[in-house]
């Protein structure tokens, strides 16, 4: 079944070897309750309770595609990369295979403790999930070569600009002007950011603060 999901992003036009070598990799199932384990690997959003989902398999792929186009992962490979909103931590483990570290930031208390269930079988030493608030990033682990985040607002909160490298991207979902949510790049250069609006998505509300 995963094979076949990698076969079908191949054929929707994903042509990053590496992403499909990680999205072939990690079982998706794992991340979802097991009721839902045999939906885990259509091109689906499945609830992880809390409110939140894991993204559909296209979208993540994609986002993943977009980071490995930065200046900096051109140049030398994916170095250090920031997630705001863990979720289940199917994501983060997709990353493990694409870049030197991960960062990866959650909120929840309940999916936090969810993901580091999930991710600890793994041994991802690569990933570092850490409980807190996204909208400040992760001063910590800055400059970043890419910053990605897995849920949507208004504005992209400066603190992320901040934190990437010269030559990094991000990668986020944001209602521009109260519009409808966008897929939008920014790469950071020398000259300052560039931003590029893609396609429509749908991703849960970003927010702010810990519960």
């Amino acid at each position: 079944m995963r094979a076949r999901m990698v076969q079908r992003l191949a054929a929707g036009g994903m042509a990053s070897a590496p992403v499909l070598q990680a999205m072939g990799a990690v079982e998706r199932h794992r991340f979802v309750d097991s009721a839902l384990g045999n939906q885990a690997y259509e091109d689906i959003s499945l609830p992880i309770g809390l409110g939140q989902t894991i993204s559909k398999p296209q979208v993540v792929a994609r986002m993943c595609e977009l980071l490995l186009g930065a200046e900096v992962a051109r140049a030398g490979g994916l170095g250090r990369v920031l997630e705001i909103g863990t979720g289940c931590g199917y994501q983060a483990a997709v990353l493990s295979f694409l870049a030197r570290e991960v960062y990866t930031l959650e909120r929840l208390r309940g999916l936090y403790d969810k993901a580091r269930d999930r991710l600890r079988p793994l041994r991802l030493a690569n990933v570092h999930l850490l409980f807190g608030d996204g909208m400040p990033g992760y001063a910590k682990g800055a400059p970043y070569a890419a910053i990605i985040a897995a849920a949507g607002g208004d504005a992209v909160p400066q603190a992320w600009c901040d934190q990437l490298a010269v030559g990094g991207r991000l990668v986020a979902p944001m209602a521009l002007s109260g519009g409808p949510q966008m897929l939008l790049v920014i790469d950071k250069t020398l000259h300052g950011l560039e931003q590029s609006v893609l396609e429509p998505v749908h991703f849960v509300p970003l927010k702010s603060g810990i519960a």
